[in-house]
């Protein structure tokens, strides 16, 4: 049974069978990349269009383990393709296992008669040859993890027992994260141990293979500052300098590569600020927000949420899967929590606030 994420396969449905342009999934590991691939291919079936005309490799399952070169997958697509005369359909699950495949979905692509649609779970995949040889070739689809709209609906869909009071559950989201496996998973402890599998996972994967960490302890100590104060602002000097205070032998520019690194394997986003009086990006101090959540809560033994920042980051990623470009807003010394454009250049500003009804105080500061 597959969760539809009506949210994405919407933006995706009017490319089903466009030739010219592959589309790329991407997204944090584990977030449903997989399962949207195999959503569309469902509803391409009931469409009408043939199995045979659906060619669906998933790269990392144990018998495409040793395909790792271009000639290699080419010669898999190959062996899969039953009908040369329709549409043929290639979906390729965790492509940037293959070094050079960027050759090979610009041939299929060039040759016209196959609708190409590939997942990767990091930045790596839409850099270096891929845009180089398929600019304007390509659609990028980022994937998130579980909005509280999805969440509640997947709770439905699998008949998960779901609290009558939403703020009960609501917690329950923040504390748990929206990793769509961990609905699945009653206990919460065994909820914590695979999202802690899910942080490993990223590492030995989408880190420790293509970026050289020599000092393991210092990039884990960088990692687990930023998660710890996610929604904050955070200055590259001031981090460093702390570090070093507390023994590190780190630079400035070491400390902008981890947290680069950490942006790229999507654990963090970046979220910088925009002076609203010069019209310019602010330089320096950047705010960096959790792929999910649960990255926070499932390496604190504290469960006390916070829910300034939490809320901040929750309607950070909704405004990101709804295709908003966002920036911090700031005129002198205050701050407007987030600056929304959307695809057709209007600007609207969004300030987060749990209540602002606190004190007479709290209600002109949040409306300043």
């Amino acid at each position: 049974m597959l969760f539809k994420r009506e949210k994405y396969l919407k933006k995706i449905r009017p490319f089903y069978n466009a030739d010219d342009l592959i589309k790329v999934i991407t997204g944090v590991r584990r977030c449903g990349k997989s399962s949207l691939m195999k959503t569309i291919e469902e509803e391409l079936i009931s469409k009408g269009v043939n199995p045979d005309n659906i060619i669906y490799l998933d790269l990392d399952k144990r018998e495409n383990r040793k395909i790792k070169t271009a000639d290699q997958l080419e010669q898999l697509i190959d062996i899969n393709l039953k009908d040369n005369e329709k549409m043929n359909y290639l979906f390729i699950d965790e492509v940037q296992n293959v070094e050079g495949f960027e050759e090979v979905l610009n041939g299929f692509r060039t040759d016209g008669g196959f609708s190409i649609f590939i997942t990767g779970s990091n930045s790596y995949l839409l850099s270096g040859e891929l845009v180089t040889k398929l600019t304007g070739r390509y659609l990028e689809f980022e994937l998130f993890t579980l909005s509280f709209d999805e969440y509640l609906q997947m709770k439905h869909f699998f008949n998960k027992s779901v609290d009558a009071n939403v703020a009960v559950e609501f917690n329950r989201y923040i504390l748990e994260g929206g990793f769509p496996r961990t609905v699945l998973i009653d206990e919460s402890e065994a909820k914590q141990t695979y999202v802690a599998g899910v942080i490993n996972e990223i590492f030995e994967k989408d880190i420790r293979k293509r970026v050289k960490i020599k000092d393991i302890a210092s990039f884990e100590s960088v990692r687990n500052f930023i998660i710890n104060n996610f929604g904050a602002t955070t200055s590259i000097k001031s981090l460093t300098d702390a570090l070093i205070k507390n023994g590190m032998k780190i630079t400035r520019p070491t400390v902008t590569r981890y947290i680069q690194t950490l942006v790229d394997a999507k654990i963090l986003y970046e979220c910088s600020r925009f002076d609203m009086k010069s019209k310019k990006s602010l330089s320096g101090e950047k705010k960096y927000y959790l792929a999910d959540l649960s990255f926070y809560f499932s390496q604190n033994t504290d469960n006390r949420i916070n829910y300034g920042p939490v809320l901040e980051n929750i309607v950070f990623l909704y405004a990101r899967s709804m295709n908003y470009v966002i920036s911090v807003g700031r005129i002198g010394k205050l701050e407007c929590d987030f600056i929304f454009r959307n695809t057709q250049g209007d600007y609207s500003y969004m300030q987060v606030a749990y209540t602002i009804m606190l004190s007479k105080e709290t209600e002109d500061r949040e409306y300043k």
